[in-house]
C-alpha cells in the first residue's frame, strides 16, 4: 500500500473497527475519500460517522491535522499523505 492516513478513533467507536484506536488509510486527497475507504473497509463505523446521505453526523467532529473539517471544506478538505484524521465525538451536558 502506498501513502496512507492515520484515523485516531476515540474509545466509544473502537469497537466498530475490531478494538483500534489507530487505522491506517489510503491517502486519496480529501476526507470524503478517506471517509469512503472507511465505509468499503469498516462499513459499521463508517455507518457512525456519516449519515443516510452520506454527510457527517452532526454530533462527531473530525479534525485533520488538528484542524476542524467544517471550518475548512467539509468532506471537501484535502487531506495530504501522512495526516492525521482525529474523530472526536461531541460531548453534551447540561
Amino acid at each position: 500500500m502506498g501513502e496512507t492516513v492515520t484515523l485516531v478513533l476515540p474509545a466509544v467507536l473502537r469497537g466498530e473497527a475490531g478494538g483500534a484506536s489507530q487505522l491506517a488509510v489510503g491517502g486519496s486527497g480529501t476526507l470524503r475519500g478517506v471517509l469512503d475507504e472507511v465505509r468499503d473497509r469498516w462499513p459499521r463505523l463508517e455507518r457512525r460517522l456519516r449519515d443516510e446521505r452520506g454527510e457527517i453526523r452532526r454530533y462527531i467532529n473530525v479534525y485533520v491535522d488538528g484542524e476542524d473539517c467544517r471550518h475548512i471544506s467539509g468532506q471537501d478538505t484535502p487531506v495530504a499523505a501522512g495526516a492525521e484524521v482525529r474523530v472526536i465525538p461531541s460531548v453534551a451536558g447540561g
